[in-house]
């Protein structure tokens, strides 16, 4: 079966038409050709084949040049969001063909002989994986960590990151990120109803989130109460964070039946707090109370996410990345590389990166990524109490790359050619 199946895909792959002709049908045979359900398949691809796609992902290079996939989010070299579901689909044909090659004898070979590693990287079909990390467990099963070590890494990182400035930040973050989304659709795309009134609610939920802040000064007080605000008192004085509940319900309502709701990256991590507004929903959210009030119902607020959220919870993920970078998006990697034993006490952990383009800030983005990424990692794992000393490498691959060793913030990134 496996065999017949192969054959088919071969013969779409082979045929120069096949990316001119049907577009979708190419892309439809890399997903088949690169799940990684199948078997490896690198001993039989002869070098002609290689030889013959290399000018098919020459092409795909050119037409995404300055073009890469960010946490989710297709964006050009200076940051722009790029709305493009063909682009989209190009990029993943380019990187399912850039894995292919770089599993290739030919540059496996060559990396041998470079003599810059001790060991052969992405060499096997699992290394040379995708990989989207959106929970501690994730971290947690890819480092082998045991369950022991998982309680200590969720009571550790609840610790901190359920304080309540992060819960804040997170939501405020996540809730702007979906503004600039839905503002988008609303202005390039059709206005429909739902995008119009969901533009109302994010704008009240924020301002709703401003107006209840509390910027207390501790050198302009003598006392230990807050005056109240007269145009807040009778406003906010039930204000609860129910109704940031309510107001996100009413967003996924308006949006949800959205035909193009896959642009809104946003969207999902907003809905991925419900679970911690739920645990929260009767605690107070407003600043006409009292100081000492205002700190309490923070420390509920604290104590009840740090108590409730497990590692499996995208909800205590989207803290860790705003409490570890400021900014609320998922980890992905295009290689997700693997363990490497260098010393008994000592091993490497690689990740890798395929880019579009050598052009200085397109490198400086993919290592920006890896750096996140392989941070995320190194977090968790000095957080397990591991004994091992975990060395971080990236690896980043282009076409007509030259290659080379750049060090950022204390890591090791190598730069190689996708080229055979």
């Amino acid at each position: 079966m496996w065999v017949n199946g192969y054959h088919q895909i071969r013969i779409h792959l082979n045929s120069e038409l096949s990316f001119k002709a049907n577009p979708s049908r190419f892309f439809r045979s890399f997903q088949v050709l690169y799940h990684p359900s199948v078997d490896s398949y690198e001993d039989v691809l002869p070098h002609e084949w290689y030889e013959t796609k290399l000018p098919v992902l020459k092409k795909l290079n050119r037409a995404l040049r300055d073009v890469d996939l960010v946490d989710g989010k297709l964006e050009d070299i200076n940051g722009v969001i790029v709305y493009d579901d063909g682009i989209t689909k190009k990029m993943q044909a380019f990187k399912s063909l850039a894995r292919i090659f770089i599993g290739s004898p030919s540059i496996q070979q060559k990396l041998r002989e470079e003599g810059r590693f001790k060991f052969p990287f992405f060499g096997s079909e699992s290394e040379r994986e995708p990989l989207v990390v959106n929970s501690l467990t994730k971290v947690c099963n890819f480092l082998n960590v045991s369950a022991q070590q998982r309680k200590l890494v969720r009571s550790t990182v609840c610790s901190q990151v359920t304080q309540y400035r992060i819960w804040r930040g997170t939501l405020e973050d996540i809730l702007n990120g979906l503004k600039e989304e839905v503002d988008w659709l609303v202005e390039h795309r059709e206005m429909s109803q739902g995008r119009v009134l969901a533009q109302q609610v994010i704008l009240s939920c924020l301002r709703f989130l401003s107006e209840s802040s509390v910027s207390f000064e501790v050198e302009k007080s003598t006392s230990w109460m807050r005056p109240v605000p007269a145009r807040y008192a009778k406003a906010n004085a039930s204000a609860k964070w129910e109704d940031v509940l309510d107001m996100v319900n009413d967003l996924r309502r308006y949006l949800e039946h959205d035909e193009e709701i896959t642009v809104l990256y946003h969207l999902d991590k907003l809905v991925s707090m419900k679970e911690g507004l739920l645990q929260i929903k009767d605690v107070f959210l407003d600043n006409t109370i009292g100081f000492r009030e205002v700190r309490h119902q923070e420390h509920l607020v604290y104590r009840k996410l740090s108590k409730l959220l497990g590692s499996p919870s995208p909800c205590l993920f989207a803290l860790v990345m705003y409490f570890l970078y400021g900014r609320v998006r998922d980890i992905e990697v295009d290689l997700c590389g693997g363990f490497y034993k260098e010393k008994s006490e000592f091993l490497c952990l690689s990740m890798g990166r395929i880019l579009t383009s050598t052009d200085e800030k397109m490198l400086e983005r993919g290592m920006k990524q890896l750096d996140r990424a392989l941070g995320l990692f190194e977090f968790v794992w000095e957080t397990a109490g591991m004994k091992e000393t975990l060395n971080l490498q990236g690896h980043l691959w282009c076409l007509g790359a030259e290659e080379r060793s750049i060090t950022y913030r204390g890591k090791t990134f190598f730069v190689h050619d996708l080229s055979l």
